[in-house]
């Protein structure tokens, strides 16, 4: 159920690791560690990414929780969500070229430092927009954090070693998607100390100070040959663009849908195109712009592009709105919501190793069948929830468990099969384009169908005093948008090439 890092796929893949630049490395030899030294180095970097991982998941499930606690509104709720996956996104490929630049330790371990802080402000929060604030500042520092994980395994390990590294990173993936829903629960109805769900961010922090005295001792420095010139412009541009575009989709319900707010996202809009011509100077001058506006006209990125914003836009907001359903509609404790939600981690582990094995042969096969079994699953649950019933915990998990088996088929591979059809020079780039965009397509999702769950919650004829009928008929509202979401995604992943790329990171 991991919606934070789906498209990094283990080393066997051949990925260009997203958030790297294209700039050749310093000889493995001058930075490489072996032995003890490399097991603790990559437990290191293996315990950072897990806590990124499990951030996105495990807030999902505590989410009822921290809104009756905090008396967050429906808006506050979603950015709690969206804004770290916001700020994760636009950290990524800039968190990467900094690494490049001035090195990949010193970034990582400040990185994780403010990870561990920004944890910390998380768990102390006194209210919901104290807490939306140090989400967005945890998802900052995922975004600068994750790239330099990939970057030290690469530029840290001997070739054998790299690629037991990657498939252990692709093993705690797994474990991050199992752990995330249930360690969520678990946190919350143990309420150790009386910390209730804050516990689920004060588990960050000592993860987070044994990795860094670790890391401090065995992690090795490594930097970029030739030094990238930072388009800082660009990623402002962009991330304050995708802002002005989601601020008044979240908030214009509870703002009254004033003028004003539509002002905001045609200005979103406009300093959206202000943003591509900007890329193009910065392109056309021969620097490296954070999107390249040349990669949206090929067809099979531009395809790409479009088919992994819809098919991450409607997981994460999938699972806020069923966590919100179970917990407050069908009056389901934290933990048996990580039950309910279990099934689909476990059914994405299973076909990943399926999808991984076959994508050099059928990726676009996969990919394309795996949007539909998604879109399945969505339909099956929008039967057996529309009547109002609770339909039981089987039934659920059946629903949830063909959902996995869909995004272990696709999610691991998207990425590469969009970049069969980008030249090799521009791999690395066209990667890290689209690791960027699963974040803010989910940040997108949670708010566009967010607020259409919170609005059928809202309608006069569904008061959510009413309970399970109200929030069972407000989900039935989402779940036809979730299908189109996935029938579109496969449509448009028709248009890709027909088996997953070989080039190398």
């Amino acid at each position: 159920m991991d919606i934070n890092q789906p498209t990094q796929p283990a080393e066997t893949t051949q990925t260009p690791q997203p958030t790297q630049t294209t700039h050749d490395e310093h000889p493995p030899a001058a930075g490489t560690v072996s032995g003890r030294a490399a097991g603790i180095a990559l437990l290191v970097v293996l315990f950072a990414s897990f806590m990124d991982l499990l951030d996105a998941t495990i807030v999902m499930v505590a989410a009822p929780a921290i809104a009756r606690d905090l008396h967050a509104g429906d808006a506050q709720l979603q950015w709690m969500l969206a804004g770290y996956t916001l700020a994760l996104g636009s950290g990524l490929i800039t968190g990467g070229r900094i690494g490049d630049d001035f090195g990949r330790r010193r970034v990582f371990l400040t990185s994780l430092a403010a990870f561990a802080v920004a944890s910390a402000l998380c768990a102390l929060a006194p209210s919901a927009g104290a807490l939306v604030a140090a989400r967005v500042l945890q998802g900052l520092a995922g975004g600068f954090m994750v790239p330099q994980v990939f970057g030290i395994i690469r530029s840290s390990f001997a070739p054998a070693e790299m690629a037991r590294a990657f498939g252990a990173y692709g093993a705690v993936q797994g474990l991050a998607a199992v752990a995330g829903p249930l360690l969520g629960g678990l946190l919350v109805e143990a309420d150790l100390l009386g910390l209730g769900w804050r516990t689920i961010f004060w588990v960050n922090v000592p993860i987070a100070v044994v990795a860094l005295v670790l890391g401090a001792r065995v992690l090795p420095e490594s930097t970029a040959r030739q030094r990238a010139r930072l388009d800082v412009v660009g990623a402002l541009l962009a991330a304050t663009a995708v802002v002005l575009v989601l601020l008044p989709l979240v908030q214009g319900r509870e703002w009254g849908w004033p003028w004003w707010g539509w002002v905001l996202l045609g200005a979103g809009l406009l300093l959206g195109g202000a943003f591509l011509a900007h890329e193009g100077r910065v392109a056309a001058s021969g620097g490296q712009p954070v999107l390249d506006p040349a990669l949206l006209r090929l067809r099979t990125f531009a395809a790409g592009f479009a088919a992994s914003a819809l098919f991450f836009g409607a997981i994460g907001s999938f699972f806020l709105t069923l966590s919100l359903y179970l917990q407050l509609g069908t009056g389901r404790s934290a933990w048996d919501t990580g039950l309910v939600m279990l099934p689909y981690a476990i059914g994405s582990m299973i076909t990943s190793g399926i999808g991984i094995g076959l994508a050099a042969r059928a990726g676009r096969a996969l990919l394309v069948t795996g949007s539909l079994v998604l879109a399945a699953s969505q339909a099956l649950v929008w039967v057996l929830v529309r009547e109002g019933a609770d339909p039981g915990y089987w039934w659920l998990a059946l629903a949830l468990l063909v959902g996995g088996l869909g995004l272990g088929l696709a999610a691991p591979i998207l990425v590469n099969v969009v970049l069969a059809g980008v030249p090799g020079r521009d791999a690395g780039a066209a990667g890290g384009v689209l690791s960027t965009v699963t974040q803010l397509g989910g940040a997108a999702g949670i708010a566009v169908l967010g607020t259409v769950f919170f609005a059928a919650l809202a309608q006069p004829g569904s008061p959510s005093a009413a309970g399970l009928p109200a929030y069972g008929q407000a989900l039935a509202t989402v779940m036809p948008w979730q299908v189109g979401a996935y029938v579109v995604a496969a449509a448009l992943m028709l248009l890709l090439p027909r088996a997953a790329a070989a080039h190398h990171a």
